[in-house]
């Protein structure tokens, strides 16, 4: 057979084709910013008709609050995954049927995030969250999108808080919703002052999330992470 025969273009199914949109579109707002995702760029990038992105995100707005959410919650899943919600509470390690909860506990858990809070990755997502909050400013499907993450974040950070004070293993005189927002907080003042070189800032700097949560759950110094 001649090689210059083409081969036939899978036809996608509408679900399919809209997820190969939006983690395109994440994939930009990560690397270059929200402001570099058009449906004429996503087009190219997966090489269709702009027509086509436009038939499943009539607007550019969409797309770009789609992105970021699909962004902000795929970080989030990696930073602090969700655990299953037998296991969360209710029990210390090893309690009850003698065969433990079979999960980590929630110092290790908080301990987890805060190592993954650094690096290139950290980075990304750090500044990406400070592009979307600007951008909210013209963009209210993007504000409302910005909105909804932020409370999973603080939800998924407050279970796990939630669940340490449960066990016995964090003791705080303050909500674990209150104490997620103040560490959420603390990490987003050091994303916006480090910017790119957020893992080049002095120690006791960049541990500063760290030393706050353990002082505040009641921790050791180190408990959370060197």
């Amino acid at each position: 057979m001649s090689s210059s025969v083409q081969r036939k273009r899978i036809r996608k199914s509408p679900a399919a084709r809209r997820a190969e949109i939006v983690e395109k579109a994440a994939e930009i707002a990560l690397s270059e910013g929200l402001e570099c995702i058009t449906l004429r760029r996503i087009g190219e990038e997966l090489d269709v008709r702009p027509g086509l992105v436009s038939h499943y995100f009539p607007s550019t707005e969409e797309l770009v609050a789609e992105a970021f959410g699909s962004a902000a919650t795929g970080e989030l899943d990696t930073l602090l995954p969700a655990e299953p919600a037998e296991s969360v509470g209710g029990l210390s390690p090893g309690a009850g049927t003698g065969t433990g909860m079979g999960t980590r506990s929630a110092t290790e858990r908080l301990a987890g995030f805060f190592a993954r809070t650094s690096g290139p990755a950290w980075n990304d997502i750090s500044r990406l969250w400070i592009n979307a909050r600007h951008l909210t400013r013209y963009r209210p499907s993007l504000r409302d999108r910005v909105a909804l993450q932020e409370a999973a974040w603080r939800g998924r950070l407050a279970a796990v808080i939630e669940d340490g004070v449960t066990r016995g293993e964090f003791r705080t005189q303050e909500e674990p919703s209150v104490v997620a927002v103040q560490i959420l907080v603390v990490l987003d003042g050091l994303g916006a002052d480090g910017g790119a070189d957020a893992d080049m800032l002095p120690p006791v700097v960049a541990r500063m999330a760290m030393t706050w949560a353990e002082r505040e759950l009641g921790l050791e110094r180190g408990a959370l992470g060197p």
